[in-house]
């Protein structure tokens, strides 16, 4: 279980009403799980950051990061852009 504080998470999955939270913790990622009704409404869908509160080993409070899920959905998509170029290669005008 996760120590008391307060970390950052995304959501991972969802399936069958229960969401897989990613949490960064100074250790690395840990999972936690919690029912899709009890993310925020906005945050209900995969790779929504969210800044989660453990209290008493329990999670106790969430709140939505928009900005931070705006700015995570563009890196990923200028990573893929990247990715998806070919190289040139010899003889190419490039």
């Amino acid at each position: 279980m996760l120590p008391d504080g307060t970390y950052t998470a995304v959501v991972d999955r969802i399936e069958d009403g229960i969401a897989t939270l990613e949490v960064d913790t100074e250790d690395g990622l840990s999972a936690l799980e919690t029912e899709v009704a009890e993310l925020p409404a906005e945050a209900q869908a995969a790779d929504a950051v969210l800044e989660v509160t453990i209290e008493d080993s329990g999670l106790a409070d969430m709140t939505h990061e928009p900005d931070e899920t705006a700015d995570r959905a563009s890196e990923a998509q200028r990573r893929f852009d990247r990715l998806s170029k070919r190289p040139p290669r010899d003889g190419d005008d490039t």
